[in-house]
C-alpha cells in the first residue's frame, strides 16, 4: 500500500511526520463525541459536565467544545469541562448534548444529558382564607413562604379567595375555595394544596378574578371555568362551569387579564377585545352594558399589552402610549377626574412600558426603569410617602431599576434589574411579606434576596405571590 511522506496537507499537516505516531494513511479528521456527564441547573443557567474524547494531538486538537440546549438551542461554550449555558427559561426543563471541535471540524453530539430544569420555586403570603396560598393550612403568613419542594412553577396568578399555578411542563394547578366552580376541578370543594386541573400539558398562562379564572393554551385558544354571573366566562351565557370550558373556537388568543367579574384580552393580531360586566364603562365600548361573548373594542392592531383593575382597564400600545378607560372614582385613569368608558390616552408620553391596576389605583413603567403610579392612596399604595391621592401619574422616587409590577387589593409589588423584591401600601395579614402586618407608604425591600424572578398576577386582597431561585 502506499505511503506518504513529505506531503504538507493544507499547510498545517506533514504526514512523514505523523505516520510513524498514527499509521500511515491517517488523515486529519474531527474530533469523536465526548462523553456526557450532569447537567446542573442554576438560575436562567445550567452547568454541564463532560469527559473529552480521545485527544488525537496536533495538528487536530481539540480546541473548543460546545453545549447546546434541547428545547431552546441556547449554547455555551469552553475549553474544558464544565460548560454553563445560560439564558434559559426558569422552570422549563431540558437537556443537553456536546460536542467537540478541531480545526478539521466538529464531531459528533454526545449522548442526551439528564434533564434539569432552571429552578424557580413559589412563594406565597398574606392571608391564607380558603387555603389559597397553597401551603396545605389556612394560617396567615407575613413573610414569603415556600409552596412545597418543586422547582417547576413559571406562573402564578391570585384572587380574592384562590390561586392558579401553570408549571413548566405545561400542567394547570389551583388551590383554595371551590365556590361555583372557581378552581375548575368539577366540584365545589376547597382545596389548600394545589390540585392539578385535569391532565393536559398545554397550558400557558391564566389569570383569576373573583371566584373565576381564564387560562390560554399554546394552541392559542382560550377557556373559561368559575362563576358567570356577569358572562365573565365569554361563553355566551351566565351559567357557572366547573371544569375548563373553550370560549370559541379561535385559536389566536393571547394575552388575558382578569377584573371583577370583567376580562380583556389581546389577539396575535394586535386587536383588543372584552366581555363580562361594563357597568363603569370598564369593556371600552362606550357604554355600560354586559356582554357575554368576547366582543372588540375598536378597529385598531396595535395593542400590545393590557391590565384590568376592579372596575376598570389599562392597556399599552405597541407604539408605547398608555390608555384607559372604565371607573375614575379615585382617578385611577391617570386622566384627570372624568370617566371614560372608551379608551383614553393617559399624558402624551410613548415610553410607558408595563401597567397595572389594583382596585382603585394604578402603577407603570417606564422604559427608563422609572416607576409612576396615581389614583387611591388612602393606605399609601401609591408608594409616594404619603397618603393623598393623585388623577395624573406620580414618580415613585427616582430609581431606574424597575423592572416588574403587580397589585392586590390595596398594595403594590415589585420587583428591580437586581432581582429584589419590593412591596408597599396596605400590611394587614402580612400582605408585604416584611414579616408585620404594618402599612408602608413607600417601597420596602422584602428580604435580602436577589434573585426573584418573576410576579404572580391578578387583584387579589391581602395575597401576594412570587418565583424565585433559591
Amino acid at each position: 500500500m502506499a505511503t506518504y511522506s513529505s506531503v504538507q496537507y493544507s499547510g498545517i499537516w506533514n504526514l512523514s511526520s505523523q505516520a510513524n505516531a498514527r499509521g500511515a494513511n491517517t488523515w486529519p479528521a474531527p474530533p469523536g463525541a465526548p462523553t456526557i456527564g450532569t447537567a446542573t441547573a442554576g438560575n436562567a443557567s445550567a452547568s454541564v459536565t463532560f469527559t473529552a474524547p480521545a485527544d488525537p494531538g496536533v495538528p487536530a486538537t481539540i480546541t473548543s467544545y460546545t453545549a447546546t440546549s434541547s428545547p431552546g438551542g441556547f449554547t455555551g461554550t469552553g475549553s474544558a469541562s464544565p460548560i454553563t449555558v445560560s439564558g434559559l427559561t426558569n422552570g422549563t426543563a431540558y437537556t443537553f448534548t456536546v460536542t467537540a471541535t478541531n480545526a478539521t471540524g466538529t464531531g459528533p453530539a454526545s449522548a442526551a444529558s439528564n434533564s434539569v430544569t432552571a429552578l424557580a420555586y413559589l412563594f406565597m403570603w398574606g392571608t391564607g382564607a380558603s387555603g389559597k396560598l397553597a401551603l396545605g393550612n389556612t394560617i396567615n403568613y407575613s413573610s414569603p413562604k415556600q409552596v412545597g419542594s418543586l422547582t417547576t412553577w413559571v406562573s402564578s396568578a391570585s384572587s380574592s379567595v384562590s390561586a392558579s399555578f401553570v408549571k413548566s411542563d405545561g400542567t394547570l394547578w389551583t388551590s383554595g375555595s371551590g365556590f361555583a366552580g372557581g378552581l375548575g376541578l368539577g366540584n365545589t370543594t376547597d382545596y389548600s394544596s394545589p390540585k392539578q386541573v385535569g391532565a393536559l400539558t398545554n397550558w400557558l398562562l391564566v389569570t383569576s378574578g373573583n371566584y373565576y379564572s381564564v387560562a390560554i393554551k399554546t394552541d392559542g385558544t382560550l377557556w373559561g371555568w368559575g362563576q358567570n354571573n356577569n358572562g365573565q366566562l365569554g361563553l355566551g351565557d351566565l351559567t357557572a362551569r366547573s371544569s375548563p370550558v373553550q370560549v370559541g373556537a379561535l385559536t389566536n388568543w393571547s394575552k388575558i387579564s382578569a377584573g371583577n367579574r370583567f376580562c380583556v384580552s389581546v389577539k396575535t393580531d394586535g386587536t383588543l377585545w372584552s366581555w363580562g360586566l361594563g357597568s363603569s364603562g370598564q369593556l371600552g365600548f362606550g357604554n355600560t352594558t354586559n356582554y357575554s361573548s368576547p366582543k372588540q373594542v375598536g378597529a385598531l392592531t396595535n395593542w400590545l399589552s393590557i391590565a384590568c383593575g376592579y372596575t376598570w382597564s389599562l392597556a399599552i400600545k405597541t407604539d408605547g402610549t398608555l390608555w384607559s378607560w372604565g371607573d375614575n372614582s379615585q382617578g385611577q385613569l391617570g386622566v384627570g377626574a372624568s370617566y371614560y368608558s372608551s379608551p383614553k390616552q393617559v399624558g402624551a408620553l410613548t415610553t410607558w412600558s408595563k401597567a397595572r391596576g389594583s382596585w382603585f389605583s394604578s402603577t407603570a413603567i417606564k422604559t427608563d426603569g422609572t416607576l409612576w403610579s396615581w389614583g387611591g392612596n388612602s393606605l399609601g399604595q401609591l408608594g409616594l410617602g404619603n397618603t393623598t391621592a393623585y388623577n395624573s401619574p406620580k414618580q415613585v422616587g427616582s430609581g431606574t431599576t424597575w423592572s416588574q409590577i403587580s397589585g392586590g387589593q390595596y398594595h403594590f409589588i415589585s420587583i428591580k434589574t437586581n432581582g429584589t423584591l419590593w412591596t408597599w401600601g396596605y400590611g394587614g395579614y402580612g400582605t408585604l411579606g416584611l414579616g408585620n402586618t404594618t402599612d408602608y407608604s413607600s417601597p420596602k425591600q422584602v428580604g435580602s434576596r436577589t434573585s426573584w424572578i418573576t410576579l404572580g398576577g391578578g387583584l387579589s386582597p391581602f395575597t401576594s405571590s412570587a418565583i424565585a431561585i433559591i
